[in-house]
């Protein structure tokens, strides 16, 4: 009977540990599913056209408002859920059209569609206060809203605007620089060309223009260091308007001339009028030949880093491959 009780008290020391045991390990699971720990996004601030804005994270759904700013998205590796699409025509411009196959269409520069825009959730909107300042709230008010300030000029400032509020500087300064290093490769081989003044002329629907140096195509002209007319080595945009008695001042060494032509025919009929005036026939720069007719959009109207390489393609086949 003793050796009973023996073991019974045995059993029961046993079964306590046991019991123990099992106790520790449910303490163990439960820190196993303690919840894990999130990081939150860091916010940034941008200063621009319109005051400052604060974004948070990378912003993954963009919507961009110009033009020359689809370009900068593509070229940072950014494609837009919503963009606007050139005036003329129902397609995106040629040379970036296989990169926007799923982009929607949001309007245009100069007609935003704000209820298209909403209901793509964006989380970042990118417009410019020349085109859209009139609408610069509602976009606010949809998601944080950053506006350059103008279209004309240095369109790498825009660019790099661009960047800051897509959160990648990194990746912006590396197209800047490989630009940069392009023009310092194309202005070296061009020597003595450089002094060629290179003259500018646009004819759109009902009114011809001398672009200056505050152009698109005037910047990337004068990055390469090429002379201008001295009527067209100016700081702004352009001589609006122009009559035929200022044909002469259309001469130069060379001339390009673009043509921007809504469909209806008025642009392509007034560049023929002009290119075959006897005043226009009679410049230099007609006699020796050196009339190009190039790619409005190219050389103005797209505006932004893929078309300034493109141009720079146009440069090298003129210039260098005589």
């Amino acid at each position: 009977m003793k050796a009973i009780k023996t073991l019974l008290s045995l059993f029961s020391i046993m079964a306590i540990f046991l019991l123990a045991g099992c106790g520790g390990t449910e303490e163990k699971t439960t820190d196993k599913k303690e919840a894990p720990k999130t990081t939150e996004e860091k916010s940034y601030t941008v200063e621009h056209a319109m005051g400052s804005t604060t974004i948070k994270g990378t912003p993954k759904r963009v919507v961009i408002l110009t033009n020359e700013g689809i370009e900068a998205l593509l070229a940072m590796g950014v494609t837009p859920v919503g963009a606007v699409k050139p005036a003329v025509g129902d397609t995106w411009y040629d040379h970036i059209a296989d990169k926007m196959k799923d982009v929607k269409v949001v309007g245009m520069e100069s007609e935003v569609n704000v209820e298209a825009i909403a209901a793509l959730k964006p989380d970042l909107i990118i417009g410019n206060k020349m085109r859209q300042e009139k609408i610069y709230e509602q976009l606010s008010a949809i998601a944080p809203t950053v506006f350059a300030e103008t279209l004309r000029g240095d369109w790498k400032e825009n660019f790099n605007l661009y960047a800051k509020a897509l959160n990648k500087v990194d990746k912006g300064n590396e197209v800047i620089q490989k630009y940069e290093s392009r023009i310092a490769d194309i202005k070296e081989k061009l020597g003595d060309k450089k002094n060629m003044k290179v003259s500018m002329v646009r004819f759109m629907g009902g009114e011809v223009r001398i672009y200056h140096k505050d152009t698109f195509s005037g910047v990337i002209l004068n990055d390469l260091g090429f002379a201008r007319p001295e009527s067209q080595n100016v700081d702004d945009f352009a001589e609006r308007n122009v009559t035929k008695e200022r044909i002469p001042a259309m001469d130069g060494d060379i001339l390009f001339y673009f043509t921007y032509d809504t469909g209806d025919g008025t642009g392509s009929e007034l560049e023929k009028e002009w290119i075959n005036d006897p005043l226009f026939k009679n410049l230099e720069v007609a006699k020796k030949g050196e009339v190009h007719k190039v790619s409005d959009t190219i050389w103005n109207t797209a505006g932004g880093v893929l078309a300034a390489n493109l141009m720079l393609d146009d440069i090298e086949k003129i210039f260098l491959k005589k």
